[in-house]
């Protein structure tokens, strides 16, 4: 296969806040024989691309130099390093965008999101996969089974997130399951917990549209909070509507707010797992003698870890969890500023767009 023109990597660029480029970069080199070079076909618009855009920094990342965003990405290998063994050209691949130290404490037990020297696509200031061309180690780059397609590879790794979170619930066969947030890693926490057993899943959200959808697509139920209520009168509806008894085994909380984290948090039963995902204001109120009183499990989700993407490939795979329904748009590459307008104003579920033609 021919070598790409080198100053042939076409990238999408936040030059500044509120402001994109198009700009010519070089192709990235294989610098170490385990490194794979891929052209990118397909690209997810996540919740913290737009917020880059639009506010310049998320918690301590702050943009201070123009910055390639996208890393919800799959594509096509263009070159293997000399030392990769279970990848050739030509190979479908969906990317995992986050290169570890490998050798810390928390790679080395297989928590590498943990890891301090992290290197994650379009997390300041490391360029995202919004380019033709993107460079990743052999093993962060999966390849597809023949069953899935390339838009479905794009969806990998917002279903690797929700993996992690339903993994660090702990949620299991006959469980009842809440999860705060019906937007897409909510809707797949939703269906992952599905997958995983779980007999009752209710989707809670302040938008009855979405509600709707996550329930069309894999909740069980859904509810509305009132926002003249306070967090317990909802939980206590919640229970009630929903037939949860004493409580939900798990909660998940995939929206960041202080008030689906407090009804989260008063929803769970004595001794149940309440899971956080979604990233809000920095602090909020929190109703701790609630969960000293009901001994109530708290755990921190960050992005995923060891064998969270492989598992999120195999349900995909084996029709478990599906994400046709969640792709509403799709946006070629020179209409990419098109689809970060519109993700903000808050269309459809998860915005795709195309790389660049080859």
């Amino acid at each position: 296969m021919s070598l790409p023109d080198s100053a042939g990597n076409r990238s999408f660029v936040l030059e500044r806040i509120q402001k994109f480029k198009f700009e010519d970069r070089p192709v990235p080199t294989l610098q170490d024989p385990h490194d794979v070079l891929v052209r990118v076909e397909y690209t997810g618009i996540c919740g913290s691309d737009v917020h880059y855009w639009t506010s310049g920094q998320i918690g301590p990342f702050k943009v201070t130099q123009p910055l390639v965003l996208g890393h919800e990405s799959s594509g096509i290998v263009e070159q293997v390093g000399a030392a990769v063994k279970t990848l050739q050209p030509g190979d479908r691949v969906t990317l995992e965008p986050g290169s570890p130290c490998r050798r810390c404490d928390p790679c080395k037990a297989g928590k590498y999101n943990l890891c301090a020297e992290m290197a994650f696509a379009a997390t300041p200031p490391f360029d995202g996969t919004l380019a033709k061309y993107y460079k990743l180690p052999e093993d962060l780059c999966y390849k597809l089974p023949g069953s899935l397609t390339l838009e479905q590879g794009a969806l990998v790794e917002p279903l690797g997130v929700a993996t992690h979170l339903v993994r660090q619930g702990c949620v299991s066969p006959g469980q009842n399951v809440v999860v705060f947030g019906a937007g897409p890693v909510g809707l797949l926490c939703c269906a992952v917990a599905r997958a995983f057993g779980a007999k009752k899943v209710v989707a809670v959200d302040i938008q009855q549209n979405r509600v709707d959808f996550a329930v069309k697509y894999a909740a069980t139920s859904g509810f509305i909070p009132d926002g003249g209520m306070s967090a317990f009168e909802n939980a206590t509806r919640l229970r009630v509507e929903s037939g949860l008894g004493v409580g939900a085994d798990v909660v998940i909380d995939a929206s960041g707010a202080e008030a689906s984290i407090n009804t989260g948090i008063h929803v769970l039963r004595p001794g149940g797992t309440y899971v956080q995902g979604g990233m809000g204001r920095d602090e909020v109120r929190f109703p701790i003698t609630a969960v000293c009183t009901k001994e109530i499990n708290v755990k921190g989700s960050f992005r995923y870890s060891g064998g969270d993407y492989c598992l999120a490939i195999e349900l995909l795979a084996a029709g478990k969890v599906t994400v046709d329904e969640l792709i509403t748009s799709v946006f070629d590459f020179e209409d990419a500023e098109l689809a970060f307008k519109q993700v903000r104003a808050g269309g459809g579920i998860k915005t795709l767009i195309r790389g660049e033609p080859k």
